[in-house]
């Protein structure tokens, strides 16, 4: 297949960049999602404890501390292969909630921004941390390493109230290398009962596989020590909103 335009151009930033078309700096550490609730059967294999990969991040990237629009991402281990969600800084109400803001801390709220279709519903994700977690990635690790980094998943129709389904809580950190090697892609390891949806998802079909063939990174390779997950899906009922 011949590459897009789109396809063409994100590989020529990337290759200026030198790495990530998108997020080049964040953090990335292990970490536990405990997931309730009817959501849980849509994103993953069911209500349970799964092993998860998260990765905080800055955007553009603005100096440090300064605002800039500051990404997520979730990779839930479940033995069918992962399930990578992406959320970015947004607002929070149903108007602002579709849009990319810029935000100083790590806190959030995020957002999707872009939609899932579950049946004939839209769907949208979002993400909240439970206090807030300082504007740099030093200080969310500050956080993690005492084991008070943690974040709420949430969904919501296009104007609908956010329902929290899921607790993130962040563990170790992963080394430089192994945060370099990381390749989510939402599009091809979207959730088992979500249907990526939209001008925006398709744009992420087009730019994130390009950004990580340019730096030579998978989009679906396991976390490091968790290759075997099998019985980690729904190993414990999740705890309740």
């Amino acid at each position: 297949m011949r590459p897009t335009g789109t396809g063409s151009a994100a590989r020529n930033l990337a290759r200026l960049r030198g790495g990530r078309l998108l997020h080049p700096r964040g953090r990335s550490f292990t970490a536990t999602a405990e997931l309730w609730g009817p959501p849980a059967d849509a994103v993953a294999d069911g209500p349970g404890r799964y092993r998860a990969t998260v990765r905080l991040s800055r955007g553009v990237p603005t100096p440090q501390g300064w605002p800039d629009v500051l990404g997520l991402a979730v990779r839930l281990h479940r033995p069918a292969g992962p399930v990578d969600l992406l959320v970015s800084t947004s607002g929070s109400s149903p108007l602002l909630r579709h849009l990319p803001l810029p935000r100083r801390d790590f806190a959030g709220p995020y957002s999707s921004i872009a939609s899932y279709r579950r049946g004939r519903q839209r769907i949208y994700l979002a993400a909240l941390a439970d206090r807030p977690l300082g504007s740099t990635l030093d200080s969310v690790g500050s956080l993690a390493a005492q084991g008070a980094a943690r974040l709420r998943l949430a969904t919501a129709s296009a104007t609908g109230l956010w329902r929290p389904f899921a607790r993130i809580t962040l563990g170790d950190p992963l080394t430089a290398a192994t945060d370099a090697a990381l390749g989510f892609d939402p599009i091809g390891n979207h959730p088992p009962g979500l249907l990526p949806a939209g001008p925006v998802q398709r744009l992420r079909a087009a730019t994130y596989p390009v950004s990580r063939r340019a730096r030579g990174a998978a989009g679906n390779q396991p976390g490091p020590g968790q290759e075997q997950v099998a019985g980690d899906g729904t190993a414990r009922p999740g705890p309740q909103p």
